[in-house]
């Protein structure tokens, strides 16, 4: 199966979960043109459909909940319920139960189309190092939340540049679509307001809020994204809600397992500072949009930003995802009898395997 044959058969399976948006799909398909970076991010579809022909001698590895749609830009901040700044993976629509070197593979993968994009600036090698360093030390460590108040603080300065000024983020959401309460499905505007309810003074009136569409990401471009925004207490927030499906690994299995998501359960496992207003209801993800409360692009790091400590700092991250299985312990024993450079060459792999189908696709 070709890269048109295997996106076409996605979003059919893909529409029989949530009704797609169609301007979003076609804004999907055009972006998937515009590099072997963003075609990836794109396409964890054609992911979890390749990586066992291309890497077979990745499966045979410790499984664990994983995220999944992994790479260098799944990474961003939130406050928990202490109000402190956090740091980690952004979100986990593709949740799936794989081998935990799939995780490690596609975030090697994505730094090393990354490198070739000219968005960082080291040896594919010594990117690859550098995730495997964060990663056994984390597991090692037995994991370790990043909180950007006190030991992080180069890691502060590094997600937050100048795409979190508030006057810029606010200018963004209102240049969003309005969108009447007709064209949001019931389920997903109760959700809204439940959310918006929770955070109003006991016996206050449900507040008045201008509901918006929003277009975001690349992976989910074509899942229905709704956001209200509303003043509160002098100032505006806004809570977002988003259709989940399961993950695409089911699709690529051409498997009748249970359509489960996973989103949920793989939060609660990890070794993580949880978002207090992150809620799923049915399967709709709910959550809060801010300027310190959304995703770290690339594009918008410092320049001065100390890549392979990034890089290693993502690689714990991702054991700190991975300890919510406990089997630490055969993880480390697995990585001990892998041979040298064993992460760099699956990345090597099956970027290549990427980059051919992205020449496919933007060919055609």
């Amino acid at each position: 199966m070709n890269i048109h044959k295997a996106t076409k058969s996605y979003e059919e399976w893909l529409g029989g979960f949530t009704p797609l948006i169609e301007a979003d799909l076609a804004l999907k398909h055009a972006q998937m043109t515009a590099g072997a970076f963003p075609f990836l991010r794109s396409t964890f579809y054609r992911w979890a459909q390749r990586w066992p022909k291309v890497c077979p001698e990745i499966a045979a590895a410790p499984e664990v909940l994983s995220v999944g749609d992994l790479h260098v830009e799944n990474f961003g901040t939130w406050r928990d319920p202490e109000g402190r700044l956090i740091w980690g993976i952004n979100d986990f629509d593709e949740a799936c139960r794989q081998p935990y070197t799939v995780d490690l593979a596609r975030l090697a993968t994505s730094a090393h189309l990354a490198i070739e994009a000219n968005h960082l600036c080291l040896e594919c090698v010594h990117a690859c190092e550098a995730i495997l360093e964060g990663y056994r030390e984390g597991l090692s460590q037995g994991g370790r939340p990043f909180v950007l108040a006190e030991d992080h603080d180069w890691l502060r300065k590094t997600a937050l540049g100048d795409l979190r000024d508030p006057v810029e983020f606010w200018r963004k959401m209102d240049t969003l679509g309005d969108i009447a309460v007709s064209e949001i499905p019931e389920t997903a505007l109760a959700a809204l307001e439940n959310r918006l309810r929770e955070i109003m003074t006991p016996g206050a009136a449900a507040p008045q809020y201008q509901l918006k569409r929003r277009t975001a990401g690349l992976g989910s471009l074509g899942h229905p994204r709704y956001v209200a925004v509303t003043d509160w207490q002098g100032g505006r927030i806004a809570r977002e809600v988003k259709a989940l499906v399961p993950s695409a690994a089911i699709w690529a299995r051409d498997s009748s397992e249970v359509t489960e998501i996973f989103y949920q359960a793989i939060m609660k496992r990890a070794v993580r500072c949880q978002d207090p207003c992150v809620h799923l209801e049915g399967r709709w993800l709910l959550r809060r949009l801010a300027p310190d409360c959304i995703r770290v692009e690339l594009a918008a790091l410092p320049k001065e930003h100390e890549e392979q400590r990034l890089l290693r700092a993502m690689g714990y991250e991702t054991a700190n995802i991975h300890l919510g299985e406990n089997n630490a312990a055969a993880i480390l024993q697995d990585l001990d009898r892998r041979a040298p450079k064993w992460l760099h060459l699956a990345a090597t792999a099956m970027g290549d395997d990427t980059m051919e189908d992205w020449r496919a696709w933007r060919e055609s």
